[in-house]
């Protein structure tokens, strides 16, 4: 009996340190974001199917089934799969992350723990990043259709994405208070990590953005979405890049030079440049973009 209940301990311990690395630890003390705990859950349920592949039950696995042959196994199943280099990556360095969370609570096994932190990397190769240029943006922006409600609210999402140099994520978490308009005009972003930073917008920008709230969002309260999807919640990435897809389509058609793979992330890099070009600090460009940022817990705030 006691042998069999030891095995029954040991073949618990990995479900154990799971659930409490995932539903405690990077909620409560690393205070990570809901979105960055899906990633390292999509990870984990990656790696649950591999094991499950193996004829080995999710709910019988062991901390001596995760080591460094079974890591390595499971980024060359992912990569049977199709997934890139970068993709491998970003899911081992959640196995990492895990492990490392383990190795201090689960000492006798460090010598097993070290070999898959010793694992190394992929190397991926160097996507060029598209950018549609001065003009292209013009271009883009002078689409939307000014005379339609759609068209004046894809003329304000897409002149705020790229004023502000937000990431896509930034912008479809935005809220209504987390725009000023009055002078000084800024915007409040919430990035990875639950940092935030504050980035001022040019007059422009923040008189279409407040002609946008008057028009279409004069209902809403500070926490309500900037920019609503159909159901009423913020609006996905999958959105934003949607219609920034419509808006090229539409420029090029109308003889504007545009690169194939234009993305939000193109405007944000166009940013950086037209910044760059203007003779802005490298440091405040930076600031701009995120790189510098400070924690805060999200507050509605005026304007």
């Amino acid at each position: 009996m006691r042998m069999g209940g030891a095995v029954m301990k040991a073949s618990r311990d990995f479900a154990r340190y799971l659930t409490a690395y995932l539903g405690r630890y990077l909620p409560g003390q690393r205070n990570l974001s809901p979105n960055t705990i899906a990633s390292y859950r999509d990870a984990f349920r990656l790696l649950l199917s591999y094991f499950e592949s193996l004829g080995k039950r999710a709910e019988r696995l062991s901390m001596d089934d995760l080591d460094s042959v079974a890591v390595e196994g499971f980024l060359s199943w992912l990569a049977e799969r199709g997934c890139s280099p970068s993709t491998l990556n970003q899911r081992l360095s959640a196995v990492k992350a895990f492990v490392g969370y383990v190795k201090l609570e689960d000492p006798g096994r460090l010598l097993q723990y070290q070999r898959i932190l010793s694992i190394r990397q992929r190397k991926a190769t160097q996507k060029r990043m598209v950018i549609p240029g001065r003009e292209g943006v013009a271009a883009i922006l002078a689409h939307p259709d000014a005379t339609t409600a759609r068209g004046r609210r894809d003329m304000v999402l897409l002149t705020l994405l790229y004023d502000s140099g937000a990431r896509v994520s930034e912008l479809c978490a935005l809220n209504v208070g987390d725009v000023r308009i009055d002078d000084p005009a800024t915007v409040t972003l919430f990035g990875k990590g639950r940092k935030f930073r504050v980035v001022p917008l040019m007059r422009a920008t923040a008189r279409l953005v407040g002609g946008y709230i008057d028009e279409a969002r004069s209902d809403a309260s500070p926490d309500d979405p900037l920019f609503p999807s159909p159901k009423g919640g913020h609006l996905t990435r999958a959105g934003v890049s949607d219609i920034l897809a419509r808006h090229v389509r539409g420029a090029r058609e109308r003889g504007a030079s545009m690169p194939d793979g234009v993305s939000p992330h193109s405007l944000r890099h166009q940013k950086a440049i037209d910044l760059l070009e203007s003779g802005v600090n490298l440091v405040y460009i930076r600031d701009i973009l995120g790189y510098r940022t400070r924690k805060k817990t999200r507050t509605a705030s005026t304007g």
